[in-house]
């Protein structure tokens, strides 16, 4: 049909994608790094977005490089703060980075969970900050029935193909619950040019999420609960299996993943983008793992955001640094059949028996 770009399929899709998330409206754009760096200067935050350029913006060190290089594109200067307990951003190491230059915060809601928003939404208020989230990899997930992405000034999807929604490239999207931030947004995505006026308005990107991307996620967003119904069931047997090692305290799982019960999960709906767990003797049990099958990985290349020394975000994070000599993933996708998981707990059991 000659449909190729910002045609019915990306209509069709950033509306449901909209509805699933929660948030007001949502705009598909090119990637999920443009959607971040969008977001900050919508929010007039950097210089790219008419503020200053030692603006500054807190982010858990423990995320993908692209939630700093957001900000550094965005012309503000990204502050690294601890990794929580729930694998999250803490939100008193939050406290404890605010300045007089301070001007948001962009929690990461990381492997299909939501942060304590409570928090940071009483941080955000009390210093006159904006929230801007990367939800890159937590559509679907919920706290106290919001969605990831809903909360703040805007918020952000990623749809690369690893993810839970993912398409057959990049993609991404920015989600708001403010009509003139969206329109802004659709501005800025498509050169600077008003679809209201038909002219050029302002300076903008080229940012435009693919109509045939926009169609294979249309497809697969249908369908999207019987991805997460499925992660989450794999993530309960993961919890039933290994209870007994976590009750002894060679292994720390994430929360959930029912609504009601363990590890005060009842405020939270986890969609489990990647199962993160830390562990004892990490890397000989990778080694045990890997020599019988089961592949694992260790997020970002095992080393966190402020650890990257090219980046110059050098900074004491020492729960950070304990964390990453502790994390693992464990296998999480859609094509985990029960007999799998069992072979994968039996396997780190007999590890940790010896």
């Amino acid at each position: 049909r000659g449909a190729f770009i910002q045609q019915t399929e990306l209509t069709e899709f950033e509306s449901l994608l909209a509805k699933v998330s929660g948030a007001k409206f949502a705009l598909g754009v090119a990637n999920g790094t443009d959607a971040l760096v969008m977001g900050l200067v919508a929010a007039g935050i950097g210089s790219m977005g008419g503020g200053k350029a030692d603006d500054e913006v807190i982010f858990c060190s423990h995320t993908f490089v692209a939630t700093a290089a957001s900000i550094h594109h965005a012309g503000a200067v990204p502050v690294p703060c601890e990794v929580g307990t729930d694998h999250l951003i803490d939100p008193q190491s939050v406290r404890a980075k605010i300045s007089s230059r301070t001007r948001a915060i962009m929690p990461t809601q990381l492997n299909g969970c939501v942060c304590n928003m409570d928090e940071l939404e009483r941080i955000a208020a009390e210093h006159g900050l904006k929230i801007i989230e990367d939800s890159a990899q937590g559509l679907g997930a919920t706290y106290k029935g919001r969605g990831a992405g809903s909360f703040g000034f805007a918020g952000t999807v990623s749809f690369y193909p690893a993810k839970n929604l993912g398409c057959f490239g990049d993609g991404g999207a920015v989600l708001t619950n403010d009509a003139a931030t969206l329109e802004r947004l659709t501005v800025f995505r498509d050169h600077g040019r008003s679809a209201k006026l038909g002219e050029v308005v302002s300076w903008g990107y080229n940012s435009r999420l693919d109509n045939l991307q926009a169609a294979i996620l249309l497809f697969k967003l249908q369908r999207y609960d019987d991805e997460v119904a499925h992660r989450r069931q794999v993530a309960a047997q993961y919890r039933e299996r290994l209870a007994g090692l976590e009750s002894r305290g060679l292994i720390s799982l994430p929360r959930g993943p029912h609504r009601e019960g363990l590890h005060g999960s009842g405020d939270y709906f986890d969609v489990f983008q990647n199962y993160e767990c830390q562990v004892t003797h990490r890397d000989e049990l990778r080694s045990h793992l890997t020599e019988r099958g089961i592949g694992t990985l260790i997020q970002w290349g095992g080393k966190a955001v402020h650890q990257f020394k090219g980046l110059g975000l050098a900074t004491s994070l020492p729960n950070t640094d304990r964390f990453f000599e502790r994390c693992i993933m464990l296998p999480m996708n859609s094509s985990l059949s029960e007999t799998d998981i069992s072979y994968v707990c039996e396997t780190i059991t007999a590890f940790y028996s010896r």
